[in-house]
């Protein structure tokens, strides 16, 4: 084979390794499984937990961000912080209100509220993120982790999905986790002023709501396989 073909295929391998190891690190990539599976890379339920746990910490910080961010950029100038009216799209989700009630729920309807949750998110964000597209005081960078925290949703839902049907698996849980809710949010209006204000209630309620997975998901994986952590 000539010198230069050897080269280029040794780039390609490289380029294809990098690729497959890097999907390796998300959280619904394949190919992770739950069980024995042709060609599945078999994660342990307390190394699932831990991937799902790294993620939904990493998309609540972006949460955290971005809702700095569109403060920084639209709010101060328009004095419209005080009249937020924190009107979540999710608060028809009964959610346990503080750790201990959390912890008293059965782990079923915890991980049930848990994928409530993140199906609830997965519409809303991808409109927030085609809305603040348009927005040409609001820069790239931001807009892109618009797009991110979208994506993000849509991949932690699936490893929590991972995490149940491990546990369904091991005996753990049932198998009538029910993850159907409503991914319904209000539209902005055409007027500039309430659709700014739309936008900062929705990413109000995502940082929070985002908070209230990493915590369930913490408390889940502390009384099914406790460590030294927990």
């Amino acid at each position: 084979m000539p010198g230069n073909i050897r080269s280029a295929t040794a780039v390609w391998v490289v380029l294809v390794c990098l690729v497959s190891c890097s999907r390796l690190n998300t959280v619904g990539a394949a190919p992770i499984c739950t069980n024995a599976q042709a060609g599945c890379h078999v994660l342990s339920l307390a190394n699932l937990f831990d991937r799902v746990i790294q993620h939904s910490a990493r998309m609540h910080s972006i949460s955290n961000d971005l809702h700095s961010e569109f403060e920084q950029y639209f709010l101060p100038s328009k004095n419209l912080i005080g009249r937020v009216s924190r009107n979540c799209h999710t608060s028809t989700i009964l959610t346990p209100n503080g750790k201990e009630n959390a912890q008293r729920m059965a782990r079923e309807e915890l991980t049930e509220v848990i994928l409530k949750l993140l199906v609830a998110w997965r519409d809303p964000l991808w409109l927030f993120h085609q809305s603040m597209a348009h927005q040409h005081e609001f820069n790239n960078f931001s807009s892109n982790k618009a797009l991110e925290m979208s994506d993000m949703v849509h991949e932690l839902r699936k490893g929590v999905e991972k995490v149940a049907e491990k546990m369904q698996m091991l005996g753990i849980i049932s198998n009538s986790v029910n993850s159907q809710a409503s991914s319904d949010a209000s539209l902005p209006s055409d007027n500039t002023e309430q659709h700014l204000m739309k936008n900062y209630d929705l990413l109000y309620c995502f940082r929070r709501d985002s908070d209230k997975v990493q915590n369930y998901l913490k408390i889940l994986k502390c009384r099914i396989v406790p460590d030294h952590r927990c």
